[in-house]
């Protein structure tokens, strides 16, 4: 079993999707931090693109410790969010603030909701390591989404895949990817 949570309105190929949106894809219509459907050990992967971000730092914990949970013994989370770094990079140098609003506070008007929610944090390398290491994930290392997800479905676009300039992969990567096992 492969979780694709926090997908939208996006189809990733052999996942189960879980969001708390309406679109016919949806297996699961929840918050990604409640995996009630899930007994523990049972999913082989978890990819989640641009997600985590909704969620502030004290709840992010929980949702780690979630995800952990149902992983198997062995298996990947793979996961995405904005980069601080890179949104500071390209802020110096462009010196737009238009350049980096979208990825930095987010603005999702979700179907079937009357709000609009908004990213309640920003994550670079050490801190969401840090985040995935008290999660008790080990052996968390940068992964290509590029790669991955072209291996899954060539036709696949999310957020993972950001550049600035826009779709062009030798500018700035707006998207921090990290891998993290679940060893237990």
């Amino acid at each position: 079993m492969k979780l694709h949570l926090g997908c939208g309105k996006r189809y990733l190929k052999g996942y189960i999707h879980v969001d708390i949106a309406n679109y016919s894809h949806i297996d699961f219509k929840t918050s990604v931090d409640k995996l009630f459907f899930v007994s523990d050990g049972t999913v082989d992967e978890i990819y989640s693109s641009h997600t985590l971000e909704y969620f502030d730092r004290i709840e992010t914990q929980s949702v780690l410790e979630e995800w952990y949970r149902v992983l198997k013994p062995n298996s990947k989370l793979f996961i995405t969010v904005p980069n601080f770094e890179s949104l500071i990079r390209i802020y110096s140098d462009t010196k737009e603030l238009k350049s980096i609003l979208g990825p930095l506070f987010g603005r999702w008007q979700v179907s079937g909701f009357k709000n609009v929610i908004f990213h309640k944090t920003v994550w670079d390398e050490n801190d969401l390591t840090e985040s995935l290491t008290k999660a008790k994930f080990t052996s968390v290392k940068k992964f290509d989404p590029v790669k991955y997800l072209r291996d899954i479905d060539s036709e696949y676009d999310d957020h993972s895949l950001a550049f600035f300039p826009a779709h062009d992969q030798t500018g700035v990567q707006v998207s921090l990817a990290l891998c993290a096992f679940k060893t237990v």
